[in-house]
C-alpha cells in the first residue's frame, strides 16, 4: 500500500471522510442562508441523506490504503465499523425528528455537529498514528460536548454538558500522556511503527505506564469501569434523542479505535494489555449488573446496561485473537441495533406530562400502546441474550472467544452477570404487562414505527436474515488486522 499521491484518485480510501467534511460545511451555509422557520427541517433532511450516501459510497466503492504519510489506514475492519457509525448517526437523527421542538433541537446546527461528530469517529476508526487517532477523537468529542448542553434553558442539559466537558478533558490529558509516554520510549507517533520498535526488545517500565494511561483514556470513551461515572448523569440529563445518539454511534467508533490501537500498537505486548482489558470488562459487567437493579429513571437504567455491554464486548476483545476481534465487531452491530430500537420505542411514548422518563410511566402500556410494548419486550429479552433472538448470537460470539482463550472464569462471570441483569430487564417487562395503567399515551409518528419494526424483525429473525452475511463481515473486518 503506496501512502504517495499522485492525482485525486488516489485519496479514494478518505472520499467518505471527504465527502462528510465537504457536506457539513455547505450544510452550515444551507442553514445560515435559508429562512429560520425551514432551516431545520431541509438541513436535517440533507444530512440524513448525506449520511446514507456516505455509507452506500463505503459499501459500493470500496479502497483500501494508507494515506497521509501513514496517518490514515482504510481496510476491511475501518470500513465495517465506518458503516456502523454512519447507520447509528443517521438513525439517531431520524428518531430526533418527532421530537426536536419539545427537546428543544430544532435548529439547524444540531445535525451538522452530529455529522461533524460523525467525521470525526470515522477519522478515530481510521488512525493510524497517536496524533490523528487524537484529532479524531478531539473533532468528536467537542462536537458531543456542545450537543450535550445544546438545550440551553435546561439546568440539568447544562449539568450534563459540563460533566461531559470536565471527564472528557480529563481523559483527553490521560491519553496525551500515555501517548508521549509511547513516543518517548519508542520514538514513534505512527501505529505500525511503534508494535516494530516494541517488538525489538524487552518493554520498558515507561511503556508500560504510557499502555495504561493510553487504555485508560480510551475506558473513558467507551465507558467502561472505572471510568463510567459520566454516563449516567449525561444520559439522563440530556435531551432522549440526544441520548440515543450517544449510546450508538460514539460506542461503535470508540470500541473501533480501542481494538485497532490494542492490535495494531500493542500488539507484541498482548500480555500486559489482556490483564487491563480482562479487569475493565469484569468490573464493568459486574457492576453494571449489579448498579442498574436500583435505577427508576429509563435512561438511567440504559446507560448502565450500555456499561454492561461494553463488558461484555470487551470479553471477545480479551481472547486477543481474530475470533474475539469477530466477536466484538458482531456484537457492536447487534448492539447498536438493540439501541436505536429501544430509544425508537421511548420516543414514541409521550403523554400529557411529556416524553417517558421513569419506568413506572410504563405501567400497563401493553393494554394502551400493545405494538410498543411488544416492541420494548421483544428489546429486553435479547439485551438479557435469550435464545433465538440477536442478542443471545452476539453474547455467544464473545464468550465462545474467550472459550478458546482458556479465559474459562472470564466467560463464567459474563453468564453470571447476564443472569443477575436479566432481574432488572425483566422488571420493565413485568411493570409494562402485569401493572395498571397509568398513563395515555398519544399516537407515535410513522418513522419511530417503521424504526421498531424493523429492529424487531431484525432482532427476532436475526439467526435466519443477518446472522451468517453479518458474521462473514465481521470474519473478513477482523482479518485485515491480522
Amino acid at each position: 500500500m503506496n501512502s504517495d499521491l499522485t492525482s485525486f484518485a488516489d485519496l479514494a480510501p478518505a472520499f467518505p471522510e471527504l465527502m462528510l467534511a465537504i457536506g457539513a460545511i455547505v450544510l452550515l451555509m444551507v442553514g445560515v442562508f435559508t429562512s429560520s422557520k425551514n432551516a431545520n427541517q431541509v438541513v436535517l433532511g440533507i444530512a440524513m441523506a448525506l449520511l446514507a450516501l456516505t455509507a452506500l459510497l463505503e459499501v459500493a466503492h470500496p479502497a483500501d490504503g494508507v494515506l497521509f504519510n501513514g496517518a490514515f489506514v482504510q481496510d476491511s475492519f475501518a470500513r465495517f465499523m465506518k458503516v456502523l457509525v454512519l447507520i447509528g448517526s443517521a438513525f439517531a437523527l431520524a428518531i430526533s425528528v418527532s421530537s426536536a421542538d419539545e427537546h428543544k433541537l430544532n435548529k439547524f446546527e444540531y445535525p451538522v455537529l452530529v455529522v461533524l461528530a460523525t467525521l470525526g469517529m470515522l477519522m478515530m476508526i481510521s488512525a493510524n498514528d497517536l496524533i490523528s487517532l487524537y484529532v479524531g477523537l478531539e473533532l468528536q468529542s467537542l462536537s458531543l460536548y456542545v450537543i450535550a448542553a445544546f438545550k440551553r434553558d435546561s439546568s440539568k442539559a447544562t449539568e450534563a454538558g459540563l460533566k461531559y466537558f470536565v471527564l472528557g478533558a480529563l481523559s483527553s490529558g490521560m491519553l496525551l500522556y500515555g501517548s508521549s509516554m509511547v513516543y518517548g520510549f519508542t520514538g514513534h507517533t505512527q501505529l505500525d511503527e511503534i508494535a516494530r520498535a516494541i517488538s525489538l526488545g524487552e518493554p520498558s517500565l515507561g511503556l508500560i505506564v504510557g499502555l495504561v494511561f493510553v487504555m485508560a483514556g480510551l475506558a473513558f470513551k467507551i465507558s467502561a469501569v472505572p471510568f463510567h461515572m459520566w454516563t449516567p448523569d449525561v444520559y439522563q440529563g440530556v435531551p432522549t434523542p440526544v441520548t440515543a445518539f450517544f449510546a450508538s454511534a460514539p460506542k461503535v467508533a470508540a470500541m473501533a479505535l480501542f481494538v485497532r490501537v490494542v492490535f495494531d500498537t500493542f500488539e507484541p505486548i498482548a500480555r500486559d494489555w489482556q490483564q487491563i482489558v480482562i479487569f475493565i470488562s469484569i468490573a464493568s459487567m459486574v457492576l453494571a449488573a449489579f448498579a442498574a437493579i436500583g435505577q427508576k429513571n429509563i435512561k438511567r437504567l440504559i446507560a448502565y446496561s450500555s456499561i454492561g455491554h461494553v463488558g461484555f464486548a470487551l470479553v471477545g476483545l480479551s481472547a486477543g485473537s481474530q475470533i474475539g476481534v469477530e466477536g466484538v465487531a458482531v456484537y457492536m452491530a447487534i448492539y447498536l441495533t438493540m439501541t436505536l430500537g429501544l430509544f425508537a420505542c421511548i420516543l414514541a411514548l409521550k403523554n400529557d406530562e411529556g416524553y417517558v422518563e421513569q419506568i413506572d410511566d410504563l405501567a400497563g402500556l401493553a393494554q394502551s400502546r400493545p405494538f410498543v410494548a411488544a416492541g420494548i419486550a421483544i428489546i429486553m429479552f435479547s439485551l438479557i441474550g435469550l435464545p433465538p433472538l440477536a442478542g443471545f448470537f452476539a453474547k455467544w460470539q464473545v464468550f465462545l472467544a474467550a472459550i478458546e482463550a482458556q479465559l474459562f472464569i472470564l466467560a463464567v462471570i459474563g453468564v453470571l452477570a447476564s443472569a443477575v441483569s436479566a432481574f432488572y430487564y425483566l422488571r420493565v417487562i413485568k411493570v409494562m404487562y402485569f401493572d395498571e395503567v397509568v398513563h395515555q399515551f398519544d399516537d407515535s409518528a410513522l418513522a419511530l414505527r417503521v424504526i421498531i419494526a424493523l429492529a424487531g424483525f431484525l432482532i427476532v429473525t436475526y439467526y435466519l436474515t443477518l446472522g451468517v452475511p453479518l458474521t462473514q463481515w465481521a470474519q473478513t473486518a477482523a482479518g485485515s488486522l491480522f
